[in-house]
């Protein structure tokens, strides 16, 4: 049963045109892919970076070469437990606590989502299709061109300046679609409740990260027509209990939480606080998004879009029809 790191390795994703959002633009994504084997069963798993918060795709390389000596001689469970206290939070653990859920799936001839303990197998669910910042015309065209391609569910990136200029193009060009926005923490001097008002008159149906880490108490007093959701606001499970007062619901991401076992444990905390549940990504491959499908067939929103903002996917990716995201069919 003893585990051996098969390869840890960075890759480089191209993007679509260019990811923009209120900290700069992207044409490119580089991710870190752990690869474990035992009694040749092979799990890999797939983490991307979060620059904001300072991590490097060749830095949480090295943090899973470091923490795999640690687990070589454990099985693929009690080496998933010992990774959470190894390696902190981020891209790393995320990719090296997949690799060992696909491999105890693996092993136990089972699919991920039965060794999650899920009820049922997942089913394809309506995602959100990613904005990205641009004048309100460039937004519009996106918009409409979203919205042609069958998706439903707009996210619109926004930076606190111009926010209702870029929403209403939003809606002008794509005016049958459900919008939601991430306000990126840029909120924190405005008179959010306003703003949120007027975000309301668009239909906008929710708001992710209205002010900055730490500033979260901002939202306190107020009562606004749209629940707010907090993104970078809640990393870990234990983040929920601080911040649930002043938000209506927590976005998951695998690579802020450090994989799917600390995912799990946000998506547990946040249905016992009675919060929604949003399951987000970065830009990633559909390698990245099999685990964070498990989960997003608990959510209220689901932004699972970053396969389909690249150049290409990995073979035998995720389905993007109909503004829904689904297993690739075979």
């Amino acid at each position: 049963m003893a585990i051996q790191l098969k390869s840890a390795r960075v890759e480089r994703w191209a993007v679509a045109g260019s990811s923009v959002i209120a900290r700069g633009a992207n044409n490119f994504v580089d991710v870190v892919v752990a690869e474990v084997e035992s009694e040749g069963a092979i799990g890999r798993g797939e983490g991307t970076p979060a620059y904001y918060l300072g991590e490097d795709a060749a830095a949480c390389r090295d943090q899973i070469l470091l923490a795999a000596p640690h687990i070589a001689d454990l099985d693929a469970a009690t080496a998933r437990a010992l990774v959470q206290e190894l390696v902190a939070p981020g891209a790393a653990r995320n990719a090296l606590d997949c690799a060992l859920w696909d491999l105890a799936a693996k092993q136990r001839g089972l699919r991920l989502w039965q060794v999650a303990g899920c009820d049922g197998a997942p089913t394809a669910r309506v995602t959100a299709f990613t904005i990205s910042l641009g004048t309100p015309g460039a937004m519009a065209e996106q918009a409409a061109t979203a919205e042609a391609d069958g998706y439903r569910l707009l996210k619109i990136k926004l930076t606190g300046e111009d926010d209702r200029l870029r929403v209403a193009a939003v809606r002008t060009g794509a005016p049958e679609a459900r919008l939601i926005v991430d306000a990126n923490e840029s909120w924190g001097q405005l008179d959010i409740l306003a703003e949120a008002e007027a975000l309301a008159d668009f239909g906008v149906e929710m708001i992710e990260q209205p002010v900055a880490v730490g500033a979260d108490a901002l939202l306190d007093p107020i009562y606004a027509p749209i629940p707010f959701v907090a993104d970078e606001s809640c990393q870990t499970a234990a983040d929920v209990a601080r911040i649930g007062a002043f938000y209506d619901g927590v976005n998951i991401k695998l690579d802020k939480a450090g994989g799917l076992t600390e995912a799990l444990r946000i998506a547990d905390a946040a249905d016992a606080a009675g919060l929604s549940i949003m399951v987000g990504c970065m830009l990633s491959t559909s390698l990245a998004i099999a685990p964070a499908f498990v989960l997003a067939q608990r959510a209220r929103w689901v932004d699972l879009d970053g396969p389909a903002l690249l150049a290409r996917d990995r073979e035998g990716g995720f389905e993007f029809r109909e503004g829904r995201i689904g297993p690739p069919v075979v």
